[in-house]
């Protein structure tokens, strides 16, 4: 089975690259921008014409959710047009897409973890890019999976567990806001969800949310890099108001994943126990 992974350097595709020597059946292709330009149609139609795919993993997404807010254009074109792109060979191809999406597509406005059938409400550019991707694939196509997640942070590339571990070798103290209310989630632990997905074959398509189990604030998500990591800082809570950011997040993101849970038949980790194997991994990494 022939594999597509767009936009590989990512975090997601940077833990689905580590681990496919574990599946020998499969023959991935990892792509990102100087391989593949998912934003060009042209560019999109040459590569899939030239290669023979069975499934394609979309990682590709511009991610910088405040930079969203100046760069409209650009987040447009990555998050809602490139994926139009893709949709579109997938659907000549016959090829089934794998698409990562977000919790920003929510207006945390309720207070119950959110269905994938809610109403969608983004608040900010890179939530209403995202939904546009969303939409544009299911006009599309009928073979694929949207996987929204939430709070992603891995090893690899720049992400808030990373952040955290710098300001606290570099400061005495840090505020981080606590009133906005999700679920931190491994990228390795979703990417062995999509390994999942893969080898068995699953063929229920649709939207499907998925994140690790647990709730918190970003200011627990910190407090527990920092113990984890035995970082002495002193770490103070802060309001959204107190910290403002050019891109309105949701106070409340948190995803149901019962869906997902009982479809492939998954326990999920709670995100305090897979923050402690990333922070292992990365002390082990430093050591070496």
């Amino acid at each position: 089975m022939n594999i597509l992974v767009t936009g590989s350097n990512g975090q997601l595709g940077s833990e689905l690259r580590r681990m496919v020597s574990h599946y020998t059946d499969f023959s991935f292709s990892f792509v990102d921008i100087d391989e593949l330009d998912i934003t060009d149609p042209n560019d999109v139609d040459h590569f899939f014409d030239d290669n023979d795919f069975d499934y394609c993993i979309n990682c590709a997404a511009f991610t910088a959710v405040d930079k969203s807010e100046k760069e409209e254009e650009t987040a447009l074109n990555v998050n809602t047009n490139g994926v139009i792109n893709i949709a579109k060979a997938c659907k000549r191809h016959s090829i089934v897409l794998i698409h990562i999406s977000t919790d920003f597509v929510f207006d945390g406005k309720i207070h119950s973890p959110y269905l994938e059938n809610d109403r969608p409400n983004p608040l900010n550019v890179y939530g209403d890019t995202k939904l546009k991707g969303e939409q544009g694939i299911k006009e599309i196509l009928q073979e694929y999976f949207i996987i929204r997640t939430s709070w992603l942070y891995s090893s690899f590339g720049n992400n808030f567990v990373k952040t955290m571990l710098r300001l606290g070798s570099e400061r005495e103290s840090i505020s981080v806001v606590d009133d906005q209310i999700g679920t931190p989630t491994y990228a390795k632990d979703l990417a062995e969800i999509i390994m999942i997905i893969l080898n068995k074959g699953f063929d229920k398509y649709g939207i499907y949310h998925f994140s690790n189990e647990g709730i918190g604030s970003w200011y627990d998500f910190a407090q527990s890099v920092f113990e984890y990591s035995n970082t002495k800082i002193e770490l103070n809570p802060i309001s959204t108001e107190e910290y403002p950011l050019p891109a309105v997040r949701p106070k409340y993101s948190v995803l149901a994943k019962g869906n997902i849970k009982s479809a492939l038949g998954i326990k999920i980790p709670n995100w305090r126990e897979s923050l402690k194997k990333c922070i292992l991994l990365l002390n082990e990494r430093d050591k070496n």
